[in-house]
C-alpha cells in the first residue's frame, strides 16, 4: 500500500487539533471544503466565517488555518491518487486520526469524491467554458479607385466563462476575405474526414 500522505510534524500536530472537534461539526465541515476543494482561487470559507469557526471549534487562528489546511492538503492528495476509502482510513489512523473522524473523512469522501474529482478534471482540461457564439458578415462593395470589389468580412464572437471566478469574456475573432476561404476548406477538410470514418 503506497503512503499518499507523508507524516510529518505539523501534520501530527493539526491530528491532535482535529481529534478535538464535536464529529458534527467536523462532518459540516468536511462538507464545506469539499464542496470549493476545486476551486483553486476560492478558500473554503470567507475571514468573517473563520472567525466564528474560531469560536465554534474553540481554536486560535493560527491553529484553525493548520487544520483548515491539513484536511484540504488530506482530500487534495485523496484526489490526485483516486484513493479508495478503506486505504484513506488506514492512513489517517497511522496518521494519529481518531477512528471515528477518519470514518467521518472517508464517508464524506465516498460520497462527493467522484464529483469533486470530475469537476477537477474539467478545470485541468476546460478552464475556460464556451457558453455562447455570435456572428455577423458583411461584404464591402466598391471603393471609388476599385469599382468591382466584393470583400467578405466576418466577426465571430464567443462568450467564454472562467470556471474558478465565473467571470464572463467575450473574445471577438475578425476574418478577412483570404481568411474566410483558408477557413472554409479547412472545414470541408475536416468534414471530409468526418465522412470517411463514418
Amino acid at each position: 500500500m503506497a503512503t499518499i500522505i507523508k507524516e510529518t510534524l505539523s501534520i501530527k500536530e493539526a491530528m491532535t487539533h482535529i481529534n478535538t472537534i464535536d464529529i458534527s461539526k467536523f462532518s459540516r465541515l468536511l462538507s464545506r471544503i469539499l464542496q470549493k476543494l476545486h476551486l483553486k482561487t476560492e478558500r473554503p470559507f470567507s475571514e468573517e466565517e473563520e472567525e466564528k469557526l474560531q469560536s465554534a471549534l474553540a481554536m486560535e487562528k493560527p491553529v484553525l488555518t493548520l487544520v483548515l489546511e491539513t484536511i484540504s492538503f488530506i482530500l487534495e492528495q485523496a484526489v490526485y491518487h483516486n484513493t479508495k476509502p478503506a486505504t484513506l482510513k488506514q492512513q489517517l489512523e497511522a496518521l494519529g486520526m481518531e477512528s471515528d473522524k477518519a470514518d467521518t473523512l472517508c464517508q464524506a469522501w465516498t460520497t462527493t469524491g467522484p464529483d469533486v474529482i470530475e469537476k477537477i478534471r474539467e478545470r485541468i482540461f476546460a478552464p475556460k467554458k464556451l457558453e455562447q457564439v455570435g456572428w455577423q458578415m458583411s461584404l464591402q462593395m466598391g471603393q471609388s479607385n476599385q469599382a468591382k470589389l466584393k470583400a467578405p468580412h466576418a466577426v465571430l464572437e464567443l462568450g467564454l466563462q472562467h470556471e474558478d471566478t465565473e467571470q464572463r469574456e467575450n473574445v471577438l475573432v475578425e476574418f478577412n476575405h483570404q481568411q474566410l476561404l483558408e477557413f472554409y476548406h479547412k472545414l470541408e477538410t475536416i468534414q471530409a474526414q468526418l465522412d470517411s470514418l463514418t
